[in-house]
């Protein structure tokens, strides 16, 4: 490691326990990858996403933010890897995310989501670190690159692959430093408020299946994940429509985002 590899390590390292900490962590990755986004987030089970670093450098509005914030985040790939038992480390959004998410209500919506849609339709390639401080709670550390500049290359990866020791560790030392705390009892048997709220007329079968095709799953990998056959999803999905006295999955994501909007105010 040269002088100013050493320097950036050292900033690094004070920066833990500190709101820099996001940026000292972009330092040490200037020069090795191109990103024109970044973020820090703390996401707990059934919280409020909690920004820690916006890195957004302008490019996204307020309103997105705060709409993300107070429950767009639910139907993020990365808040679901975080808080439903994926494995930590580094992973891209494509990696993670369902299915038929990128042709989600939530993925096209630029005033939702504030990564995979600075302008309608505009896919981003986002790849991020989630780090497990505890049951249902992480840090994620994300880059973002706008769709006119291409995905990450093999090489920039790689290097983040490399320095991925290196961010864990800083993550969970700042981890340490957070007032962060969950309730465990029973947070295994139940959704997150914001889907019982705006799907109260539901079972919670039914809720389940909701929220799944909400977050962009189609109908073979709900029936992959819950072992039950297509066809009980489609059963299930009717049902669901006609409860809710709905037609479609546009009108299925609109009841939901109403329902965020309205809890918001």
């Amino acid at each position: 490691m040269d002088s100013q590899g050493v320097y950036v390590m050292a900033k690094l390292i004070t920066a833990i326990g500190h709101p820099t900490l996001g940026q000292k962590l972009c330092d040490l990755l200037l020069g090795r990858v191109s990103f024109d986004m970044s973020c820090l987030y703390l996401f707990r089970f059934d919280q409020p996403a909690e920004l820690l670093h916006d890195g957004y450098n302008g490019l996204v509005s307020a309103r997105t933010l705060e709409s993300y914030r107070q429950g767009g985040y639910l139907l993020d790939p990365f808040y679901v890897a975080s808080t439903h038992r994926h494995p930590g480390g580094l992973w891209r959004m494509s990696e993670l995310a369902p299915d038929s998410f990128f042709s989600s209500g939530f993925a096209i919506s630029p005033d939702l989501h504030p990564c995979v849609s600075s302008t309608h339709g505009s896919k981003i390639d986002e790849i991020g670190f989630i780090v497990h401080l505890q049951a249902r709670a992480a840090l994620v550390f994300t880059l973002m690159k706008a769709h006119r500049h291409g995905a990450f290359s093999d090489d920039e990866v790689a290097y983040l692959r490399h320095v991925a020791p290196v961010v864990r560790a800083a993550l969970e030392q700042h981890g340490r430093h957070l007032p962060y705390a969950l309730d465990n009892s029973e947070v295994d048997s139940r959704l997150e408020g914001a889907f019982v709220g705006a799907l109260g007329q539901l079972t919670d079968a039914q809720r389940h299946i909701a929220r799944l095709l909400l977050q962009g799953h189609s109908n073979a990998s709900i029936a992959r994940q819950l072992a039950i056959s297509e066809g009980t999803v489609k059963v299930h999905k009717h049902n669901i429509y006609q409860r809710l006295e709905i037609t479609s999955h546009a009108e299925l994501f609109r009841l939901f985002i109403g329902y965020l909007a309205q809890t918001a105010r």
